[in-house]
């Protein structure tokens, strides 16, 4: 699994969020100056988010993003699949988008390695929570730098 600018960036925006008061509606031109994500791209984030119930939208006068439920309870797995989808790194070993294979009984590979990396992503992933981000975001911790470390695929 690798991250994507658009996890980072969601990351931000939720780190930010989180740190807010759960009742208050935050404009998403709030959310781009304090996290640095230009506007238009966290518009298209918070859209994935509040579509999948991370983050839910308040249209008009007074209105905004505020998150769905306490930061404690979103997990990072529930956002990662909502920016990404699967986290399973083989269709034939997701638990959400299984797509079955020929080999899929005999494949010791599958069974063993592909299984492991699976469970441990998804593990890593439901043990921290947005509260771990919102950490962050109450230190001024900018994830912007995290950007130029993102690995490249062929890396």
């Amino acid at each position: 699994m690798r991250l994507s600018a658009t996890d980072v960036y969601a990351f931000q925006a939720l780190g930010f969020l989180g740190s807010q008061e759960l009742t208050r509606w935050v404009s998403s031109d709030e959310i781009s100056e304090s996290t640095g994500v230009h506007r238009p791209y966290l518009v298209r984030i918070l859209a994935a988010l509040t579509a999948k119930g991370v983050v839910k939208s308040k249209k008009g006068i007074g209105g905004g993003y505020a998150l769905a439920r306490k930061p404690a309870l979103i997990s990072l797995c529930e956002v990662v699949r909502a920016i990404d989808g699967p986290v399973a790194p083989l269709s034939c070993i997701s638990l959400n988008w299984h797509e079955p294979c020929v080999e899929e009984e005999r494949c010791h590979a599958r069974a063993t390695v592909y299984t492991r990396m699976r469970d441990a992503m998804l593990g890593v992933l439901q043990e921290f929570s947005v509260q771990d981000l919102v950490i962050d975001a109450r230190q001024g911790v900018s994830y912007g730098h995290c950007l130029g470390h993102l690995l490249k695929p062929n890396a």
